[in-house]
């Protein structure tokens, strides 16, 4: 079924042969299947084969990831716009709730009073309800920061942290400090690069791997 410039209608088919087209461009070698799928993830999700390579996570951490969110661990967003592109239907088969503190009451007021940014009252107060989320950010470096001070301070235990912020000021810094660490499993990525869309890609690859459908 095409339209009247010949492009194909049909979502499955146009998915399967973006599939298709990434398996040609990127190399998945030595990768494991849920690994490899979040890899094609957000390469779709950006539209950029470079981001294969600039791709990190911590040993097992995608497996621990996959394991968290069918057991419905919580998913906590930098952003809005990161909840928004976290898919619905795979996160309610799990119970996963998906959440953002950002807008939460008291969190706008607090952070102008102290003199901070949003989203550090927002991951404060996230994992003041949820300490065991997994986590993940792709627009906030002083979130991920302040994150990780948290798991320092013996406060947040991520099941999972994926920290892809993008950015020129303290991006790949919050990055470089995350992938320094082994005491929390992680994906994130190298660089300035990132977003809300590559952080809500490798949840929902996260998803699919949960579900058994990588």
């Amino acid at each position: 079924m095409n339209g009247p410039w010949g492009y194909d209608l049909r979502p499955a088919e146009i998915e399967n042969r973006s599939f298709e087209i990434i398996d040609g461009l990127v190399d998945l070698t030595g990768l494991s299947p849920a690994e490899a799928a979040l890899v094609r993830r957000v390469v779709h999700a950006t539209g950029d084969p470079g981001f294969a390579e600039l791709l990190a996570w911590s040993p097992g951490a995608v497996a621990a990831g996959a394991d968290a969110l069918a057991a419905g661990a919580p998913v906590v967003t930098d952003v809005q716009m990161a909840r928004a592109g976290v898919s619905r239907a795979r996160a309610d088969r799990f119970g996963v709730d998906v959440g953002c503190y950002l807008s939460a009451p008291g969190v706008p007021e607090e952070a102008r009073e102290r003199g901070v940014t949003r989203s550090i009252v927002a991951v404060e107060r996230a994992v003041a309800d949820q300490p065991e989320a997994v986590f993940a950010f792709g627009n906030a470096p002083t979130a991920l920061f302040r994150l990780l001070e948290l798991v320092d301070e013996g406060r947040a235990r991520p099941r999972l942290v994926v920290g892809v912020v993008v950015g020129f000021v303290g991006a790949a810094e919050s990055k470089d400090a995350l992938m320094g660490r082994t005491d929390v499993p992680w994906v994130s990525c190298r660089g300035n690069k990132g977003g809300s869309n590559v952080a809500a890609a490798c949840v929902n690859a996260l998803l699919k791997a949960a579900a058994g459908e990588v």
